[in-house]
């Protein structure tokens, strides 16, 4: 193998997740040696870290300029990248919790959280309201469906 030469690796995770990197001649042995191993494997590709845990890698292979392969991973890699992207922010989308905030500034508004939580700052004037486990056991209805009741109007047991 030219030592300069990079080529491109494409890895299946045990979830089932595809990736692909380029590497050097020298690093491809050097993930070969640690896949062989069982050691986690990490280098520089450009300007950026790369690191492999073998033991979450079910098969990888090593494409060169001769594989029919390569120009297929090359020409379909920016869409694959965009729709896991798209699959992401649709996963955490639907994962998103309502909030309904009642403060004793005056202000009354939903917020979406990506988890659930015990206090939360008003935007309106920065003081913190805290969730009523108690009302509704802490869950109200509104426009947009079940959302997490927190205020500071009243003393809510923390």
């Amino acid at each position: 193998m030219n030592q300069n030469q990079n080529h491109t690796m494409t890895y299946t995770l045990n979830s089932g997740i595809k990736g692909t990197v380029n590497l050097s001649s020298k690093q491809i042995q050097d993930w070969v040696e640690s896949y062989r191993v069982g050691s986690k494997y990490v280098t520089i590709v450009g300007k950026e870290h790369f690191g492999l845990s073998p033991e979450l890698v079910a098969d990888f292979k090593v494409h060169n300029e001769y594989s029919e392969q390569r120009e297929y991973i090359i020409a379909i890699q920016p869409i694959v990248e965009s729709k896991a992207n798209e699959q992401l922010t649709d996963a955490y989308s639907q994962h998103k919790i309502l909030i309904q905030i009642e403060c004793k500034c005056g202000a009354s508004y939903k917020e979406e959280s990506p988890y659930k939580r015990n206090k939360w700052g008003c935007k309106e004037c920065g003081e913190i309201v805290f969730l009523d486990s108690k009302k509704g056991l802490g869950l109200v209805d509104t426009i947009k469906g079940k959302a997490w009741y927190m205020t500071n109007r009243y003393f809510v047991e923390r």
